[in-house]
């Protein structure tokens, strides 16, 4: 009895050993298949790797041309506030001068003081006038004396 009992073990090893060898074959194949895959995946992930940094180089090539562009640009930004300033400052005299110019031409003393000036002038003029005008009738008067004389 003991030998058939033995006989029966070894059948139920056995046909549990075959019901459990049918599903590990099964994953010995899902295994193989994911390892092919793992393996394409890593044959194609190294050229788009590649691919990926030579795309991060040209980026930050460009970044850099973009950053000496940016630091053109504040440059000259720079110098145009700087003209931005002197142009206000031009603005800012030229007001107070239209400021003092209306102040001096409105008021009547000014008024006064520029049209006394304007005829003390005028008068110095013909005063000039008058004496130049006797002068050369005075020399005309001596030439015409020494012709008379010879």
């Amino acid at each position: 009895m003991g030998d058939i009992a033995a006989l029966i073990a070894a059948l139920a090893f056995l046909l549990l050993v075959g019901a459990v060898a049918v599903p590990v074959l099964r994953l010995r194949h899902t295994i193989d298949a994911a390892t092919q895959t793992i393996n394409d995946l890593n044959d194609r992930t190294g050229p788009i790797l590649g691919n990926v940094n030579e795309t991060i180089e040209h980026v930050n090539i460009a970044l850099g041309q973009s950053h000496t562009t940016l630091d053109g640009v504040n440059l000259q930004l720079a110098r145009i506030d700087t003209i931005t300033s002197h142009a206000a400052q031009v603005t800012a005299n030229v007001s107070n001068l239209v400021t003092v110019v209306t102040s001096a031409a409105s008021s009547p003393l000014a008024k006064a003081a520029a049209f006394g000036f304007g005829m003390r002038r005028a008068a110095a003029r013909r005063r000039a006038a008058d004496e130049e005008a006797d002068l050369r009738s005075r020399l005309k008067a001596e030439r015409k004396n020494k012709g008379a004389m010879r």
